[in-house]
């Protein structure tokens, strides 16, 4: 009976045609960025308004159903899994870019819209959404904001958090938080939303966000660079952020581990832009609004940093093809990946200093355990995150759990933090503990307890039982 009564409500939330049920809901609700099948949901909702994801809420929270909202799905922690009981609420209808507004610098957009989508109408006015990220062709806002996504350009325009202005936002209970402001300066008492950036769907579901856009930049240098020594890219880092006025928007370092996989798997593509076998591998973009001479003070700052040691060949990009092919070494994973299989993949930080001490450290410790074991590691070193792909044969629980420890213990040993970008989901709830104090943690569950007392918002996410 509580069942067909939940049914019942969701029909009438968001219409019959919108609620699936058993078989008729599609594998993709229930798989995995991988294609790996993960639990099947009771319901799958696809509200058109926030007054449905209301309506919704009121009525998961009447029957005490377990509720996680689906963006892109383009998450890797398990952080948009449904409970196999639960209601998957998939945004995917709500994407409707709503208001851009060229005198404020703001978007207001729907959290189902797809990032690049957003991208894309930003750059038709002029105006730049500066937050990048490899899945921009299917990831969502909604999802960005969840998990304070980073990408490409965290260097200079900083995490998804810092471009939230205002979100609309609905709680467990069904209440619609409405907090559309288009203005940067707000001391007015709490800032609610920074609550709900990063929470992953367990405090509330964000239907609405006004973002804040730059102007666009009319010109872009990219340059790829071999670099000898892990110092030396961080010299080499502090030297653009100097000298190029702030123009610095990415500073990419590749390890030759990760620089030869890709390039080899990938050769049919396209050759390889520097030879392998440096030890690092620089790629460095900045953007400015001076062509000509951003482009001639590139070019001089760059010789400077060679003729000095800095670097040992560099290869600088001439037009937007050269540009992405440059990108394409970062960027174009899914064969190299597909090689390394099995794998396991983790996105930390570290202090940027350490980070050559914390790569050695961890390679020596899963070396202990696997002693044939295998990494490719990059990062976004400018912001201290860094990537590790660890093959070490197998891919079974112990393996894994034997890996995730090994890692996390290091990254705590540099006091670091477990997730510098992807989130904790499931993959890294119970290792949260690694970079978060009991009192931080009894903090959040306090909070988690208040905002959601029934639990039914993305529950055994983020949070430790």
């Amino acid at each position: 009976m509580s069942g067909d009564g939940l049914q019942a409500a969701l029909r009438e939330a968001v219409g019959a045609a919108e609620l699936l049920s058993g078989a008729v809901i599609e594998p993709r609700y229930h798989t995995d960025l991988r294609g790996q099948p993960r639990p099947r949901p009771a319901f799958v909702v696809r509200p058109a308004s926030t007054d449905e994801v209301a309506a919704v809420l009121r009525a998961a929270q009447r029957f005490a159903t377990p509720v996680t909202t689906q963006g892109g799905r383009t998450g890797v922690v398990g952080g948009a899994d449904a409970e196999a009981h639960g209601i998957v609420l998939s945004l995917e209808r709500m994407n409707r870019i709503l208001d851009l507004d060229p005198a404020s610098m703001t978007m207001t957009l729907e959290a189902g819209c797809i990032l690049q989508t957003a991208q894309e109408q930003a750059e038709s006015q002029g105006l730049l959404l500066p937050l990048d990220l490899g899945a921009r062709g299917s990831a969502t806002v909604g999802g960005n904001i969840a998990t304070n996504a980073g990408g490409v350009r965290v260097l200079r325009w900083g995490m998804m958090r810092d471009m939230v202005l205002g979100l609309e936002a609905v709680l467990a209970d069904g209440t619609i938080l409405s907090g559309l402001r288009k203005i940067i300066k707000d001391n007015a008492g709490y800032d609610l939303k920074q609550l709900l950036i990063g929470s992953e769907g367990t405090l509330g579901v964000v239907t609405k966000a006004v973002l804040r856009l730059r102007p666009m930049p009319t010109s872009t240098q990219t340059a790829l660079v071999a670099v000898p020594r892990f110092a030396h890219a961080i010299t080499l880092l502090r030297r653009l952020e100097g000298a190029l006025a702030g123009t610095l928007s990415s500073f990419e370092v590749m390890w030759d581990d990760f620089y030869t996989l890709t390039t080899t798997v990938n050769a049919a593509k396209q050759s390889a832009p520097l030879p392998p076998g440096a030890p690092f591998y620089v790629l460095a973009e900045a953007m400015g609004a001076e062509p000509e001479r951003d482009a001639a003070r590139f070019e001089s700052v760059l010789a400077d940093a060679l003729a000095d040691g800095l670097g040992t060949d560099a290869v600088i990009a001439q037009s937007e093809a050269e540009r992405q092919r440059l990108w394409a070494v970062r960027e174009d994973l899914n064969a190299p990946m597909a090689r390394l299989w099995p794998l396991f993949a983790f996105d930390v930080s570290v202090p940027v200093a350490e980070m050559e001490a914390f790569v050695d450290e961890a390679k020596a410790c899963v070396g202990i355990i696997f002693p044939d074991s295998r990494f490719v590691t990059y990062g976004h070193i400018g912001d201290g995150n860094l990537h590790l792909m660890v093959g070490v044969g197998r891919a079974d629980a112990d393996a894994h759990h034997a890996v995730d420890t090994a890692i996390f213990k290091t990254v705590r040993h540099f006091n670091g933090s477990i997730s510098a970008e992807h989130g904790i989901g499931t993959a890294k709830r119970d290792y949260i503990g690694y970079s978060r104090t009991p009192a931080e943690l009894a903090l959040m569950k306090t909070i988690k307890t208040a905002m959601d007392p029934a639990g039914i918002l993305n529950p055994g996410k983020l949070l430790p039982a």
